[in-house]
């Protein structure tokens, strides 16, 4: 027969939210014209490394999609999160992109002991935090973030360019490009661009 102090060692073994689990958060698509701004939030595992992570801007359209499913595959949990256009257009494009973050925490499956996030500003969460500048190229964690943000979000800028192929989705993913910006003055903007961004607001009058 196990002993109790057998029995508590092994139980606390099994406690997956114990100190020590460290979440890394990024974001991507604070800067498009259209579409949600999305986060992420990753908790490796350390004894599962993944190869090559690195500032999500940094890698090429291929290698993020190889490490996007690699990340799902090892990481202890992950989480992607969004806030919509008409959160943006509400609370402003920094508020909407803390939202993003702040749900991309509480969706984890883990509930890690510290977060680390990308830039110089922190939502609000219930477990201790840090702002790391340019985290996303020295923090695995924050790496694997931020390759999770950008696919998922040229992903559902590859959906959008389904539906409206006369803007360009694919190529600009939404960013303020001179096609985008012609695209704009010649279709009008869409349900899915942020009218508070003044590019498409000028449309708009």
């Amino acid at each position: 027969m196990r002993s109790k102090k057998f029995l508590r060692a092994e139980q606390a073994s099994l406690v997956w939210d114990a100190p020590g689990l460290i979440a890394g958060v990024d974001e991507a698509g604070r800067g498009p014209l259209a579409g949600p701004v999305v986060a992420a939030a990753v908790i490796l595992d350390d004894l599962k490394p993944i190869v090559g992570l690195a500032d999500s801007k940094k890698l090429t359209a291929l290698r993020r999609e190889r490490l996007y499913d690699e990340i799902r595959a090892k990481a202890l949990c992950c989480s992607i999160a969004e806030a919509s256009v008409e959160e943006i257009d509400r609370l402003n494009i920094l508020q909407a992109t803390l939202l993003a973050m702040r749900r991309a925490v509480e969706g984890l499956r883990l509930k890690p002991n510290k977060v680390l996030v990308d830039g110089n500003r922190l939502p609000v969460l219930d477990v201790l935090a840090e702002a790391i500048v340019k985290g996303d190229s020295k923090v695995p964690a924050i790496s694997a973030a931020s390759i999770l943000a950008k696919v998922h979000r040229d992903r559902w800028c590859l959906q959008l360019h389904a539906q409206y192929p006369e803007y360009g989705f694919d190529r600009h993913k939404g960013y303020g490009t001179q096609a985008h910006l012609q695209a704009l003055r010649k279709h009008g903007a869409t349900e899915w661009h942020r009218q508070s961004f003044s590019p498409v607001a000028e449309v708009l009058r």
